[in-house]
């Protein structure tokens, strides 16, 4: 998969997530000049900049008005732009849902809406800031792709790709510098998953589905169970919709048993998604890394991480458990 080499080491380099959208955005305007950048008040912080300082009389400044950004951006849309629009998660698509559902979703035009500072790890912002239900709010919504990176260079090529196509598409950004995982040459393709990790033992025995930052932490436990003889393999699941259905399916097929990561609300994020379909397709014993029906709070990245617990321990105790339940 091509890689960070140093992706195991104390060293290795230390990205925003949202600094990959920054740079993906200008990008894409560099090589489409229909390429349009509207923001709510947020510039700088959801890595605009980089597009409006390039692009000016393509950047518009909606303010502090969420509604009015779905809005607008649908009509620009509807005029031949390919608008992509930022500001945190929490206001959208949080605050701005039924904009996004009736103006840009009902009315099928491609409008890319990038949510900045997702999950628990914005920290001291607080649990009204903190993002952990917006996967289950834009995958709900006929038409919308739903991308959540697991790294800068990831988040650059995802939205990179949605330039280019005609989907409405949430693209999942966290605050936190977050480890390079992937590099120029890892592929990447939107509704395809990425085998990131296969243990080196004789039998796989558990398969990890995580996706955004918490991609990092689950290589990480898979690389340690390595080390006990305790065989896994991480699926980097970066677009949650559509689902690459035959990934999932041949991982649940070759483990017999799942564990989903992620920094979202357990209910209607990534890993209800995963159960759904192997629910239809090939019924697999599943555990769940999420927050479970809480909202957040603040307090360091780090520590909120072990307080809800989606921390390195409790993704080892959930695979140890469906382990255990595949074993009975």
């Amino acid at each position: 998969m091509n890689l960070n080499p140093k992706i195991f080491d104390k060293d290795v380099e230390m990205v925003p997530i949202r600094k990959g959208f920054g740079e993906g955005l200008l990008a894409a305007g560099e090589a489409d000049p229909r390429v349009v950048g509207l923001c709510a008040d947020l510039t700088e912080s959801t890595q605009m900049h980089f597009f409006r300082n390039k692009f000016p009389q393509r950047f518009v400044q909606v303010g502090v008005a969420e509604q009015n950004l779905a809005g607008v951006a649908s009509g620009m849309a509807a005029m031949g732009k390919i608008p992509f629009i930022s500001s945190y998660a929490m206001f959208s698509p949080g605050r701005n849902w039924e904009q996004i559902r009736t103006t840009i979703c009902y009315n099928n035009v491609p409008v890319k809406i990038a949510g900045s500072h997702a999950g628990v790890s914005v920290g001291p912002d607080g649990g009204t800031h903190q993002a952990i239900e917006d996967i289950a709010l834009t995958r709900v919504i006929p038409r919308m792709v739903v991308i959540s990176p697991c790294d800068a260079v990831e988040a650059k090529k995802a939205t990179m790709a949605a330039a280019k196509t005609n989907d409405p598409t949430y693209i999942r950004l966290a605050r936190e510098s977050t480890p390079i995982i992937t590099t120029e040459e890892t592929p990447f393709e939107i509704g395809k998953a990425q085998l990131l990790f296969e243990s080196n033992t004789k039998k796989l025995e558990v398969g990890i589905i995580a996706t955004g930052a918490l991609v990092y932490k689950a290589l990480r436990v898979a690389k340690q169970l390595e080390a006990q003889g305790i065989g896994t393999s991480v699926l980097n699941l970066s677009t949650i919709k559509p689902l690459d259905e035959e990934a999932i399916i041949t991982l649940a097929k070759s483990a017999g048993a799942i564990v989903t990561v992620e920094e979202h609300q357990i209910a209607g994020g990534m890993g209800s998604a995963v159960a759904e379909l192997l629910a239809k397709k090939l019924p697999t014993p599943i555990e769940f890394v999420g927050v479970n029906d809480q909202f957040g709070q603040s307090g360091q990245p780090d520590e909120l991480l072990e307080k809800y617990e989606m921390g390195e321990s409790h993704i080892e105790a959930a695979i140890r458990r469906v382990w255990k339940r595949k074993a009975n």
